[in-house]
């Protein structure tokens, strides 16, 4: 498994022509920007392949036109309050606001007061690893019906699992560059962005799906992801290893074995990385690195999970 470069980017700068050319070049080509003397920007980025998490620290008043963002644009306020205008419609955001800075590939304006402003930037393939929007195994794009979120409590689960990427994923030496940890970490954010944020995206099985829900495809399915469990896999692409939809796999497994192919996934996962620590030695190896080698971000989450499973903690198999 080679490592995903993780790269930090961080500017500060009063100078408004270097403003336009950092912003422009890390966004968006043909952004405009429109601030006043004495303006200062302070912009913290962590890129990680399909996903980046940046804050962004204003002191004047920023104004931005931009043509097309890549990507879905996930924007939190923690201290600055934003005006957007995107789609004929105009917001007012406050600090603890969660949002979509706009459709994605549609133009918007954007205006931030002084304070601060997380920005999740996020691969819109990614979206598709995760769920489908119609009933045919070529679905269209996900469009998002509504650029705020569906209710308060879904805001907070926005902030939570950025929180965790953070702090967990991206802060993280031993987790941090792991492929399989990159991209858990992606799916994460696209599924809570798909929960957060109204969209097209549709998870109900079909009856072609009910059909296609049987014991060969779980065991074509369960043949392809024990023989990749090493390769940053997602549900979509087992589905289409076992020739048939996402939610037909989805509902496979949920039918036949009581889980879900993520799950199951996570369990060879896991029996990969007990047999890691078996064969291991305890001077060249260590219970974060063996867990993040195998998709666990978390030291707390995997020792917790083996522990279950193997009745012992990780860091005794590993010194047996």
């Amino acid at each position: 498994m080679t490592s995903i470069p993780v790269q930090t980017h961080q500017f500060d700068s009063h100078d408004p022509v270097a403003i336009q050319q950092f912003l422009s070049t890390t966004y968006d080509p043909k952004l405009l920007v429109h601030n006043r003397h004495g303006y200062q920007l302070s912009h913290h980025r962590v890129d990680a392949g399909p996903f980046a998490i940046a804050t962004t620290r204003q002191t004047g008043h920023l104004g931005i036109n931009a043509s097309t963002l890549g990507g879905l644009v996930v924007g939190s306020s923690r201290t600055a309050r934003v005006d957007r205008a995107c789609d004929g419609s105009t917001d007012r955001f406050r600090p603890g606001d969660v949002f979509l800075v706009t459709r994605p590939e549609k133009p918007c304006s954007v205006r931030w007061l002084p304070g601060e402003v997380e920005l999740c930037v996020l691969d819109l393939s990614v979206l598709a690893q995760v769920a489908t929007t119609a009933p045919t195994r070529r679905p269209g794009p996900i469009r998002f019906t509504n650029l705020g979120p569906a209710s308060a409590a879904l805001a907070r689960q926005w902030r939570n699992t950025t929180s965790f990427v953070s702090g967990v994923v991206l802060n993280s030496p031993a987790a941090g560059t792991q492929p399989l940890v990159i991209g858990n970490a992606a799916r994460m954010l696209a599924a809570a962005a798909l929960t957060v944020f109204p969209n097209t995206a549709v998870t109900e099985p079909t009856a072609a799906d009910r059909r296609d829900a049987s014991t060969a495809t779980l065991r074509r399915a369960i043949t392809f992801l024990e023989e990749h469990a090493d390769q940053d896999i997602s549900a979509a692409d087992i589905a289409d290893a076992a020739r048939v939809s996402l939610r037909a796999v989805q509902l496979a497994f949920r039918r036949h074995l009581g889980t879900t192919p993520m799950a199951y996934l996570r369990r060879v996962r896991l029996d990969r990385a007990h047999h890691d620590l078996v064969r291991a030695d305890p001077h060249q190896e260590t219970v974060s690195a063996i867990a993040s080698r195998w998709g666990f971000a978390s030291h707390s989450r995997f020792t917790a999970r083996y522990h279950a499973s193997y009745g012992v903690p990780p860091r005794e198999t590993l010194h047996a």
